[in-house]
């Protein structure tokens, strides 16, 4: 078994500037939290950006304390000997902004009232996320990357990556990832935000960080989740099973998979913002690889590196067939382009769960690059 990165520190990068968003509006100062694993070299050409998911955070591998029950969210990829191998490469994972996990989101101060933005946030888009990732490789004196790697809303960033810094990135690995967000994704946001509109608690975002609209995140979080999964994971794990603590005639008895999406969602509360929640999902709503080009051809010919993609065969929320367009237009760009369709029953998640099943070939690509 490959070791662990061990105890790591999550660091803050303070910014003192403006940083002009895609809605026109200016969003500053910025704080982004970040992790670090592995070693820089002497000539800072062995930097990895991991990119994560929507309601993810820069802890991507090892643990903050000796005491943690879990290491990072993405251990399995991350360390000596592992995909990503820290013994070879410097990786770093950076908390987006619209987060609340350490980086500046709807639940910080802001400096010119004193209290919490919420819904004055401004509207962050994916582009925004990433050139605030951008300033923090310019304070590290970062200005290439091997490359940019992320799942689902990680895919999204690692893409602008390659369209915004052709030439710092030198590959991009976009996995169950979409070139825009489909009707059918953006109608299921709708519901999730609606749970949480319907809770008196949530106050229209001013509700008290000890007292947040804990029904309504509960049910959106639950909404989302089914979305990751697939029809055949969940008769893998939890099939017609009855819970064995309710009785089949007890009206408000559950079966086994009600009563996981109910704790999944009363977890959920205790560990994420109700706004940051909204905010990122509207990110993710308005993704689409074309904003401000007159195409998806046009916008794709300025990824110049080479691209790795993966989607899988049970993920219905951004199919495989979200995947293949943009690989499509790729290819007739004659641009160099990889893609495989991995089979896997575990949905969307299946990045998280089944990494075994696709790191061979992310390793491969790695050692081809120049």
């Amino acid at each position: 078994m490959s070791a662990s990165v061990g105890i790591v520190t999550t660091e803050y990068a303070k910014f003192d500037v403006e940083l002009q968003l895609e809605s026109g509006r200016l969003l500053g100062p910025l704080t982004l939290a970040y992790e670090t694993y592995g070693t820089l070299n002497s000539d800072r050409s062995n930097v990895i950006l991991v990119t994560h998911a929507w309601t993810g955070d820069a802890h991507a591998a090892g643990k903050n304390t000796p005491e943690d029950r879990k290491p990072g969210w993405w251990d399995d990829m991350i360390g000596p000997g592992k995909v990503l191998d820290t013994d070879r490469y410097f990786v770093l994972c950076s908390n987006v902004i619209g987060s609340c996990k350490g980086s500046t989101g709807p639940a910080s101060l802001n400096p010119r009232t004193g209290k919490s933005y919420n819904l004055s946030f401004p509207v962050v888009m994916v582009r925004d996320m990433v050139r605030a990732q951008k300033l923090l490789f310019d304070r590290l004196g970062i200005d290439s990357l091997v490359t940019v790697i992320g799942g689902s809303m990680g895919a999204m960033q690692a893409v602008e990556w390659g369209l915004l810094y052709p030439d710092m990135v030198r590959s991009v690995i976009p996995i169950a990832g979409t070139g825009r967000t489909s009707p059918m994704a953006i109608a299921l946001n709708a519901l999730a935000r609606q749970a949480i509109f319907s809770d008196p608690m949530w106050k229209k975002g001013n509700y008290k960080p000890e007292h947040p609209p804990a029904d309504g995140l509960a049910l959106a979080r639950a909404v989302g989740h089914i979305s990751f999964l697939s029809d055949t994971s969940m008769h893998l794990k939890f099939g017609r099973r009855f819970s064995a603590r309710d009785g089949m005639f007890d009206f408000f008895g559950q079966f086994e998979i009600e009563r996981y999406l109910a704790y999944n969602g009363a977890s959920f509360v205790d560990r994420f913002d109700t706004n940051s929640f909204l905010y990122l999902a509207k990110a993710l709503d308005l993704y689409d690889v074309s904003w401000n080009f007159d195409s998806m051809e046009e916008a794709l010919d300025n990824l110049q590196c080479p691209s790795l993609w993966f989607a899988f065969t049970s993920d219905w929320l951004y199919a495989p067939s979200q995947t293949e367009e943009v690989v499509k237009v790729l290819q007739k760009l004659d641009k160099p382009v990889a893609y495989h369709l991995i089979d896997s029953d575990y949905g969307h998640d299946s990045f998280l769960v089944e990494p075994d099943k696709f790191t061979p070939l992310i390793v491969e690509f790695l050692d081809k690059l120049k």
